[in-house]
């Protein structure tokens, strides 16, 4: 390029270096994490001292706390073969590749174009030399454009896309956890059930063997029919609900193979031994909810993408430049296409600035600045019933500790009532009438046992995850 081509171009070669310099100002409002209530302590925690050490969910696999090698494994492989968790893994995955979208948008664009081109003036019929002109036109040119983010407007956007990026992968945390939680309740009702169904057998045995009693009486003539009926309505009851117990267990099964990926028909769980085990779960302190729970600190996220909105928003009230250039050469014979007489090149800068719309810009400010507030909004909202849920968890917790120990107490009293009535049936002192009532009772009781002793692991479950399991931000 000869000098005094340069110097007639430098003014806008000079535009283009100043763009570049102030290019990144911000126009987003400076962003804060929303200020929540976070309480000293937990007021459903008193007389709370965990036995496991502090730190047991931040370093190992939660579910490991209820000592079933069986969970474990089935646990382990949720994050392979859950579908939603695959969900969300593929919503962070999309995420993370629009941040890689909005960052390429910070750099130019270049491009390479050729061409060739065959012309001609006259008649398409008139013969070659007859007044017609044929000629070929070839071209090939490099070119550059590159809009300068003057006024932070990509920057906002990059910065936006990754705050929702972070958001997602605060989502698949999230989705991680529920499916985990979910798959460990499940399986702790199904172990109950499998609790249910031998307990109810063992019962049903029983009351065959004083269904035989009370036959025998009868023939004896010593016992009413209905006494006989009686001792059949009751035997019959425990069978069906035998039945109803082995149908929910299925119900559960199935639910399971969902959960690991596998449709119903290709998983089978088989019954087996039920570990008893109420982990004690480590507290902390309430303020650490909030970098531990991945539902917070996906709405957190969510507040600062909604912040960079308003920068975007507000970048429509400044001009839009974007700067050119390119360099090519045409020749009309491609053996000479690449001569230094044949190159040429330009530089160009534009500017486009909305004069006037009526209020639109206004609006989509307005309209930003009033998502951030819902999104915050949504923030504070999140972290008060996450709150709630560990209080609601610890609260549970403690009475189903009490209940179970009251249970226990009803279960045994309700079988020695049971057995005392049915000896002084034997020996003629009482009515059959009071033995159906007693084994009634025992039998709710033993059931009421085993409830409670489920309800506490999968309240356990529970608090776990509402305390924000394993999860730990980055």
């Amino acid at each position: 390029m000869k000098k005094t081509t340069a110097i007639r171009y430098q003014p806008l070669i000079l535009s283009m270096l100043a763009a570049s310099a102030i290019s990144g100002c911000a126009l987003s409002p400076a962003y804060h994490v929303p200020t929540t209530p976070a309480p000293a302590v937990y007021k459903e925690a008193q007389d709370w001292l965990p036995a496991a050490p502090a730190d047991t969910l931040e370093r190992g696999p939660w579910w490991q706390l209820f000592g079933d090698p069986l969970l474990n494994e089935m646990a382990a492989s949720i994050e392979v073969n859950n579908q939603n968790v695959a969900l969300a893994a593929a919503n962070y995955a999309q995420a993370h590749a629009l941040v890689a979208e909005q960052r390429a948008s910070l750099f130019p664009s270049v491009d390479l174009t050729a061409g060739a081109t065959r012309s001609g003036a006259g008649s398409a019929s008139a013969p070659a030399g007859s007044g017609s002109t044929v000629g070929n036109q070839y071209r090939t040119a490099l070119g550059a454009s590159w809009e300068p983010d003057i006024w932070g407007k990509l920057r906002a956007g990059v910065a936006g896309a990754s705050a929702s990026a972070q958001a997602s992968a605060a989502d698949l945390a999230a989705a991680r956890l529920s499916a985990q939680g979910e798959l460990a309740t499940d399986y702790i009702q199904l172990r109950q059930y499998d609790a249910q169904i031998a307990l109810l057998a063992s019962t049903s045995e029983g009351y065959q063997r004083v269904l035989t009693i009370t036959q025998n009486r009868f023939n004896a003539g010593v016992a009413a029919k209905s006494d006989v009926l009686q001792a059949e309505t009751t035997l019959e009851n425990a069978k069906i609900d035998q039945i109803t117990a082995v149908r929910q267990r299925a119900v559960l099964e199935h639910a399971i193979a969902v959960l690991l990926g596998k449709a119903p028909a290709e998983f089978t769980l088989a019954a087996g031994e039920w570990k008893i085990t109420v982990p004690d779960v480590p507290l902390g302190v309430p303020s650490t909810l909030l970098q531990r729970r991945p539902d917070i600190a996906s709405a957190e996220r969510r507040v600062a993408a909604a912040n960079e909105q308003i920068g975007i928003a507000r970048a429509a009230y400044f001009p839009d430049i974007s700067l050119s250039a390119s360099y090519g050469y045409g020749a009309s014979k491609v053996g000479g296409l690449f001569n230094a007489s044949n190159n040429a090149w330009s530089l160009g800068m534009s500017a486009a600035q909305t004069i006037f719309d009526a209020g639109a810009i206004s609006a989509r400010v307005t309209g930003a600045e009033a998502g951030r507030d819902a999104a915050i909004a949504q923030y504070r909202q999140t972290v008060l019933a996450a709150f709630a849920d560990v209080e609601n968890q610890l609260s549970a917790t403690r009475a189903l500790m009490q209940q179970q120990d009251l249970y226990r107490a009803a279960s045994t009293a309700a079988d020695q009532v049971e057995a005392q009535l049915l000896n002084r049936y034997r020996a003629g002192q009482v009515a059959y009438t009071d033995v159906v009532t007693a084994q009634a009772t025992a039998l709710a009781a033993r059931r009421a046992l085993v409830q409670a002793q489920s309800d506490r692991q999968t309240t356990a479950v529970a608090l776990i995850q509402s305390l924000g399991g394993g999860w730990r931000a980055e």
